[in-house]
């Protein structure tokens, strides 16, 4: 059977991928290593859409993981046709005083794994002549960000990958398509009621609904990047052109200094 498969797909920007497929009648494959949630969403998608919906435990984190679940699918003759590559994480803190454990674990997250599942899902793809691989990186990938240099840098490193790999796919039938949100309303940020609403009203923030649905028509309409909101395109036309050294007044102002202290 033909499967759209969704990682991190039991909450946030996933979830909304996953319902949002599953409205369109793709069967799906969700991954993430939330196993009860993923149990739950699956259940309920397939509840309301009527489509098969295969939940999936993975701990995208380690560098076996994309093997574990590609052999899974082979193993239950899931056809592969839609590979979303959303899972992520964010970490806030300076490189010096960063967990060398939480390095490892956003290194895989947001590299080996997505590279490797690519990598494997892709040459099927390739073989037989359709697919669509999606990519979520950042805004963050266009311009140095202090207090997340681990994350900008691993979001950039999947802004390349994903453009490269568009040019080694475009003759075979695969699309492959790279989001580059600003900041979306997901558990990410962990903000409260009330700055949430402000954010989202003064179009800071998007929704996970609405950035989902931004990224599966650029996917299907086979783009190679999407850049959803009017902020995000601002930003991007900024960082295009603002030299790397223009952040030096800014990171020498005392209220930068404090913050960057305390991370």
């Amino acid at each position: 059977m033909n499967y759209a498969l969704i990682t991190g797909a039991s909450s946030g920007i996933g979830l909304e991928y996953a319902r949002q497929l599953a409205a369109k009648g793709y069967n799906l494959v969700i991954v993430s290593n939330q196993d009860e949630a993923n149990h739950r969403v699956a259940t309920e998608i397939a509840d309301k859409y009527g489509v098969v919906t295969q939940p999936l435990y993975a701990d995208l984190s380690q560098p076996d993981s994309a093997q574990q679940i590609y052999d899974w699918c082979h193993q239950n003759d899931i056809e592969v046709d839609i590979l979303i590559n959303n899972a992520g994480m964010l970490l806030f803190s300076t490189l010096v005083h960063t967990d060398p454990n939480r390095i490892n674990t956003l290194i895989n997250l947001h590299c080996t794994t997505p590279t490797h599942l690519c990598r494997l899902f892709g040459n099927d793809m390739k073989e037989r002549g359709r697919g669509h691989i999606l990519i979520m990186s950042s805004i963050t990938a266009w311009t140095p960000y202090p207090t997340i240099s681990h994350y900008a840098a691993s979001k950039t490193y999947l802004r390349s990958f994903a453009q490269s790999l568009w040019y080694e796919m475009r003759d075979y039938g695969v699309s492959v398509t790279v989001v580059f949100p600003s900041a979306v309303d997901t558990p990410l940020y962990n903000l409260s009621e009330k700055p949430r609403r402000w954010l989202l009203r003064l179009g800071v923030m998007i929704t996970a609904e609405k950035l989902a649905r931004k990224g599966l028509r650029a996917m299907l309409r086979r783009c190679r990047r999407c850049i959803p909101g009017l902020l995000p395109k601002i930003e991007y036309a900024i960082c295009a052109i603002l030299p790397a050294h223009a952040l030096i007044p800014i990171l020498k102002l005392p209220i930068v200094k404090r913050l960057l202290a305390k991370l």
